[in-house]
């Protein structure tokens, strides 16, 4: 029972210790350059897991790149300078925020399109109906054809 206790405790601990992950610790100059490094890990993309922000992912891509971005704040670089270095690296993908230019406007500006695109086909489809039913003759029937309707549903109640 003693020897399963053992072997129990030292399952658990390699399953436990595993699980754990890396945590980065930086030492920063001031209190300004964490926030520039938060505020820098925040804004570019994981490229591993492409829903996550540098600073939220545990991927080993991601701590490289905060490792990087750490290097380069003690450098003395600017946000726009470290930034403009990890897309040249990563392509503009590694950004939260892609840049306006001629390869972004379809990400820009495609759901305003898209949008303005719809909208414009329902107005269409909605005064098209609206036309074709003030356009229509009016269904109803001529005074013959209500007098024939009334005479035929007169002969079958008298026929039952």
């Amino acid at each position: 029972m003693s020897r399963r206790l053992h072997w129990l405790t030292l399952g658990l601990l390699l399953v436990l210790g595993s699980a754990s992950a890396a945590v980065d610790t930086f030492e920063f100059s001031s209190e300004q350059e964490r926030d520039r490094f938060y505020a820098i890990g925040s804004e570019l993309r994981c490229p591993k897991c492409q829903n996550q922000n540098i600073a939220d992912s545990d991927a080993p891509i991601a701590a490289d790149l905060r490792q990087e971005v750490f290097r380069l704040l003690q450098d003395g670089r600017s946000d726009d300078d470290i930034v403009d270095y990890m897309v040249a690296r990563y392509g503009e993908f590694v950004r939260y925020k892609p840049a306006l230019n001629r390869d972004t406007l379809v990400l820009w500006f495609g759901p305003l399109f898209f949008l303005l695109v719809g909208m414009l086909a329902v107005v269409l489809l909605v005064r098209r109906r609206q036309r074709a039913v003030s356009e229509s003759p009016d269904t109803g029937l001529s005074p013959q054809e209500q007098q024939r309707l009334d005479d035929l549903l007169n002969k079958k109640s008298q026929d039952d």
